[in-house]
């Protein structure tokens, strides 16, 4: 049985615009089909594991270098649904020790948490000496998901515009090194995998309620985005935006831009590469139109 009675399916086969149905429907093995994307095929696998394996041994490293100097790293990551969030955190953490290296994926506030400072949950899950926090979703939430689904009000998005620089130039300040990625996907990938999760029993309880209501709303998310762009890319605090349509490559890309930010004992430059600047940049250059 398909979650959501098939939802998804059905957005397929009777609202999704007839070039993403033809994109999809045509796929074959291996073709990445986004037109904007610029690789026409995935990364070759064997290939990718070989520039893993060593990315994750610098990783490895980095933690080490955490522990000796009592530095704190924070790394967002905010995208599209199904862009690949918490595959590219996985890569990054599977070989390190939880206990220094967390994920921070919170819920929906409670009566409480709805009652604070808005920053105030997200501010209890910063990184400690000596540690890592990679936030799956972070206080960027006000920004894009919650305003485009009506679970702010105006006001309250743009009290946390005026707010979320001053915070993050705090917490720079203070000597936490942070990292913002934003994961991009193409529409039709992005439904690409929306079904192939309906129709995996193993992968159904990633989807939510949410998924199915955004499908219909991707030039809402579009402006959110843009918006979001506009008002928090500053020089502090800059966003890297990630083209996934390819995960191998993202997640090549996402753990390059981290490694090559922090200054740790030992580094392999020969490894530690800068991202691939075709599928890794700023807003710009990936093609977001700001004002």
């Amino acid at each position: 049985m398909k979650p959501f009675d098939g939802a998804i399916t059905h957005f397929f086969e009777s609202k999704a615009p007839e070039a993403i149905r033809a994109a999809i429907t045509g796929r074959k093995k291996g073709q990445i089909i986004n037109p904007e994307y610029p690789y026409d095929h995935q990364m070759n696998g064997k290939e990718y594991e070989e520039i893993l394996y060593g990315l994750q041994i610098e990783l490895v490293k980095m933690q080490s270098w955490l522990s000796e100097t009592g530095a704190r790293v924070a790394v967002i990551f905010e995208g599209r649904d199904a862009a690949g969030k918490g595959g590219t955190i996985k890569r990054f953490r599977e070989n390190l020790n939880p206990r220094s290296a967390k994920v921070v994926a919170l819920s929906k506030p409670t009566e409480t948490e709805r009652g604070q400072w808005y920053f105030q949950r997200y501010i209890q899950n910063l990184p400690n000496a000596g540690e890592i926090s990679f936030f799956d979703r972070s206080w960027y939430n006000r920004a894009v998901v919650e305003p485009v689904f009506g679970f702010c009000t105006p006001e309250q998005t743009e009290h946390f515009f005026t707010q979320v620089p001053e915070f993050e130039q705090m917490l720079v300040d203070d000597g936490i090194q942070l990292v913002k990625i934003w994961l991009t996907v193409g529409r039709a990938e992005q439904l690409r995998r929306f079904l192939a999760r309906e129709s995996d029993p193993l992968k159904q309880w990633k989807l939510s309620p949410i998924d199915v209501k955004g499908l219909s709303l991707w030039q809402a998310y579009t402006d959110a985005i843009t918006t979001m762009f506009e008002r928090t890319h500053t020089a502090t605090s800059p966003w890297n935006v990630i083209r996934s349509d390819d995960k191998k490559r993202a997640r090549i890309a996402a753990i390059r831009l981290v490694l090559s930010q922090l200054d740790y004992t030992g580094k392999n430059a020969n490894i530690v590469a800068p991202p691939d600047n075709n599928i890794c940049g700023d807003p710009a250059a990936m093609g977001f139109e700001l004002d």
